[in-house]
């Protein structure tokens, strides 16, 4: 069995660390030298950067788009093709995609991120995928541990 992982991360990248790039692109490689199938949003950013690094290694990637159709992707949300292997077109926006592509996943990776990101955790963690979270990248990654052991104390410890 092939694990299919969902890298979740920013698609604007400038509140991000420094290494972004590289270190999205090195989840993406690990993803497809483990054997695993990668996940992301098919957007710019971090889950772009994955889906080249998984790319470069050979892996095979999965955009899950929240467009309608090829034309929609490009010219309405304009998302990039380039680097995945199959497209799936949601036709749900980007909330509707987000919990679509998260169910569809084993694991979810969660990389900086803003408030789509924030929203894929919150799917995950409702659904007891398991999660992991590279604190230290920014935005998202670095306000979890904070959300998830606050008042409701729901995570035990971040990976």
């Amino acid at each position: 069995m092939r694990y299919k992982i969902v890298v979740s991360g920013a698609a604007q990248v400038g509140h991000c660390c420094r290494e972004i790039e590289k270190i999205s692109k090195e989840v993406g490689r690990e993803i497809a030298l483990q054997r695993c199938i990668l996940i992301t949003g098919a957007t710019t950013g971090v889950p772009y950067f994955a889906a080249l690094g998984c790319k470069d290694a050979h892996g095979f990637s999965v955009g899950f788009s929240p467009a309608t159709s090829e034309a929609a992707h490009l010219k309405t949300y304009k998302l990039p093709l380039d680097p995945f292997d199959v497209m799936i077109y949601t036709g749900a926006d980007y909330v509707g995609r987000n919990v679509i592509m998260t169910k569809s996943a084993d694991a979810v990776i969660i990389v900086c991120g803003r408030i789509g990101t924030l929203h894929e955790f919150a799917t995950a963690f409702e659904i007891q995928k398991p999660i992991g979270v590279l604190e230290g990248t920014g935005g998202t990654a670095d306000k979890i541990r904070k959300i998830a052991t606050g008042p409701y104390r729901g995570i035990k410890r971040i990976i």
